[in-house]
């Protein structure tokens, strides 16, 4: 059984450590925990690993976040990874800073790389794995906040969360969406 997690973020170092690269950050935390290295390849960093017998695919798209479908359905369909083993992390301005919240479908809630996902995929129906960032920011200002950089108590409590993201991206392959729901959401 083949599973693909993709972390979604923005290419280049200016992004690297903003709010809107967590995605990235948890697919690196999930790669170091499968002993996974990553290598470019189409569409991407990619790094494969196995988790409890399975063959787990860690994407970073390079399409910057408003083009991410293009490269999931390219590994989904390169890879032969059915819809239900695939799970999308990405940031949430909603939810209040570090919350996370696992779902097996919904909108794209204003995301723009979950609206171009939806868009490609031609569906809502995929896990996606939201964390919270909260929206501490002044009107007009939402995208200078997701492209900045984290705040100094957020950045202390930021190992924590991405060590609690990649736990249950793996909980997700191996227990699967119900279970990890169960478990995870709102912790």
């Amino acid at each position: 059984m083949k599973y693909l997690i993709v972390g979604l973020g923005n290419k280049g170092p200016e992004y690297e450590n903003t709010r809107h690269n967590i995605g990235f950050k948890v697919a690196e935390k999930i790669a170091e925990t499968l002993e996974a290295s990553f290598k470019t390849t189409n569409f991407g960093w990619l790094a494969e690993g196995k988790y409890k017998g399975r063959k787990v695919l860690v994407l970073k798209p390079d399409t910057y976040m408003n083009l991410s479908g293009n490269a999931v359905k390219f590994w989904m369909q390169k890879e032969n990874i059915p819809l239900e083993n695939v799970m999308i992390v990405t940031d949430d301005l909603v939810l209040p800073f570090g919350t996370l919240r696992m779902k097996m479908k919904g909108s794209d809630a204003g995301h723009n790389g979950l609206k171009n996902i939806n868009e490609v995929l031609q569906t809502q129906n995929y896990a996606r794995l939201r964390f919270g960032i909260s929206a501490e920011f002044s009107e007009g200002r939402q995208v200078d906040y997701v492209l900045g950089t984290w705040n100094e108590e957020e950045a202390e409590k930021l190992p924590e969360r991405i060590e609690k993201f990649s736990k249950a991206c793996l909980s997700f392959v191996f227990a699967g969406i119900n279970n990890t729901m169960s478990a995870f959401n709102g912790k």
